[in-house]
């Protein structure tokens, strides 16, 4: 994820960035430009369909659907923001059940017992980072599906990693209960915020192997190419071949508003607009250190 100065207007106009979709969208919108020149030239100089008053009342239905189009477009970018926020707050949520498991675990075991110390620094640690991979993984997103996918069924043959890191701690705090290290009670004070891990980690899953339905995203996209290409059949008699330009622009805003959706919707597949979930667990790891170990 970039941090960046949303006051810089002249920056985000005039200098184009990684996250623009015109990079991933020329060709596309070259191609339409093609097309929209060639319904042009037809209706124009082919069949000369200048007095058509059919065609040009178009131009009022093309209104009306454009609205509905919209509607739509709003839906699908709200679902998908929605989705990547939420996703920000179970990684907060996890930064703030690392904290809460860190300062607990420092203030219930002894001063002397570094390998207690250690040993629970590590694991924290390590669940931010195994956490982070497990997201980024394409055989996660897999998970849910209904076809069987040779990259999932691999990935079977090794425990649920988060699960198996915050196992250990278990078995760790339940060894230090029957060494009378800790009491009965101070378990249930820490299981809290064990619970709390797995909790993030089976939040942060639902959204990986959960896509919007496929019906609606298929819909949508031929729904704005039926749209935009039909554009000069309603306009072209009022604006001539300016309908190409035109069309060029009012395809690539409709089709970034759906691109920039698409790239939302998983915020764990690595992209530029993505969580930043790999430096999280790098802070986690150096607070946690700091709490239970003094490093700075």
């Amino acid at each position: 994820m970039q941090v960046y100065n949303a006051k810089d207007w002249l920056g985000f106009i005039f200098k184009v960035h990684k996250s623009d979709t015109i990079r991933q969208l020329w060709p596309s919108i070259i191609l339409m430009g093609i097309l929209s020149w060639l319904v042009a030239y037809l209706e124009l100089d082919y069949f000369d369909l200048k007095q058509n008053s059919t065609l040009k009342n178009t131009s009022i239905l093309h209104t009306v659907i454009g609205f509905v189009l919209s509607l739509l477009l709003v839906f699908r970018t709200n679902t998908a923001y929605d989705r990547w926020w939420e996703g920000r707050k179970m990684w907060g949520k996890l930064v703030n059940d690392s904290r809460n498991l860190a300062i607990k675990l420092n203030a219930l075991l002894p001063e002397d017992d570094k390998v207690s110390r250690i040993y629970f620094t590590n694991k924290i640690k390590l669940f931010a980072k195994v956490l982070h991979t497990h997201l980024t993984s394409e055989s996660t997103k897999y998970m849910l599906d209904e076809e069987e996918h040779p990259e999932y069924e691999e990935s079977l043959k090794a425990q649920h990693p988060p699960t198996k890191v915050v196992s250990r701690m278990y078995i760790a705090l339940q060894k230090l209960e029957e060494e009378k290290v800790i009491t009965p009670h101070d378990k249930i004070i820490i299981d809290q915020n064990l619970n709390g891990l797995l909790d993030v980690a089976g939040a942060c899953e639902r959204i990986k192997n959960t896509p919007i339905p496929i019906a609606y995203a298929v819909f949508i996209k031929k729904f704005i190419f039926v749209y935009v290409l039909t554009l000069p059949m309603g306009y072209v008699f009022t604006t001539g071949y300016f309908i190409v330009p035109l069309v060029m622009i009012v395809f690539y805003v409709l089709l970034s508003i759906e691109l920039i959706a698409e790239e939302i919707e998983d915020p764990f597949n690595g992209g530029t607009d993505d969580l930043p979930t790999a430096k999280i667990a790098e802070n986690i790891g150096k607070y946690v250190s700091n709490v239970l170990q003094g490093n700075n």
